[in-house]
């Protein structure tokens, strides 16, 4: 457990300290063990420190329920409210994470909602980074293509009432399968798996409404990509339903220099049949 910006961050690293450091953050309302232990331990094989953590507001990090509640419904119509806090505080969370570590840059990888956080990283903490790695994420520009009307459902629908653990699981496994795709084989027993660690380890749908509500209102970042230098590296399954794959190709478009790498069949997930694509990927762009 670390200590940052008042908070606590639940934090775990593979591979060897002295190694490179891989900050791996994860998106919406997603516990760290979204990254598997296994694709963790792939990354640190290669030669890296890789870290991974719970945002705040989820898993095992600090929960602030003291907060409230956002309005949803207000802020998708535009309407200004008061927010918790902001993505960029999540952001300085991981500088936060950096700094109790004693790491002074890291190649940073973020995923969906994790993949904007890391975003912000690059456009306000420049010099903490070596290298910035953007998967299956948005750049926040209007206009942009939105998830499919299935995958919009998923992330509307609140979880059942009187939630225990042997309900919380199929609702979490059906959800997963609709963002997943349905170009390659669904991997049931690894969701099925994550449900249950996400499950014990600290479910909080009020903090995930506070990070979504943190990710809406950050807005477009397209102007402040353009002033980005880091070696910036897009990542985008073909057949994300939920971020389209012309998301991704925005972030890229929007970052001078940054190249942009399709995987054919991914949906929103990071499937063990991607893993040596994805781990290739970003070990040639962090070498």
């Amino acid at each position: 457990m670390a200590t940052a910006n008042g908070i606590d961050i639940a934090y775990q690293s593979f591979g060897e300290e002295q190694h490179p450091c891989i900050l791996l953050i994860m998106g919406l309302g997603s516990q760290m063990q979204t990254w598997h232990d296994g694709f963790c331990s792939r990354l640190a094989d290669c030669g890296y420190r890789v870290v991974r953590f719970d945002n705040r507001d989820c898993g095992q990090s600090s929960v602030l329920d003291n907060q409230g509640v956002p309005n949803l419904g207000a802020i998708l119509k535009g309407q200004h409210q008061p927010l918790a806090y902001t993505l960029k505080e999540l952001a300085r969370d991981a500088i936060g994470l950096l700094d109790f570590l004693h790491i002074e840059r890291a190649h940073v990888v973020g995923a969906s909602m994790g993949g904007m956080i890391a975003q912000l990283l690059a456009i306000d903490w420049p010099k903490r980074l070596h290298t910035l790695t953007a998967i299956m994420s948005s750049s926040g520009r209007h206009g942009l293509p939105g998830p499919t009307p299935e995958a919009q459902k998923v992330l509307f629908t609140p979880p059942p009432l009187n939630l225990t653990e042997e309900t919380f699981v199929p609702f979490f496994v059906n959800n997963w399968r609709v963002v997943a795709g349905n170009k390659l084989p669904f991997e049931e027993d690894r969701i099925r798996e994550l449900a249950s660690s996400t499950w014990q380890r600290g479910y909080h749908p009020t903090g995930i409404a506070r990070q979504f509500a943190a990710m809406v209102m950050d807005g477009d970042r397209t102007q402040r990509l353009a002033k980005v230098g880091t070696p910036t590296l897009v990542i985008h399954g073909g057949e994300d339903p939920l971020i389209p794959p012309d998301c991704g190709r925005d972030i890229a478009d929007a970052v001078p220099g940054a190249q942009f790498h399709l995987i054919e069949g991914m949906g929103h997930d990071f499937p063990i049949s991607c893993w040596d694509e994805l781990v290739g990927t970003i070990v040639g762009h962090t070498r």
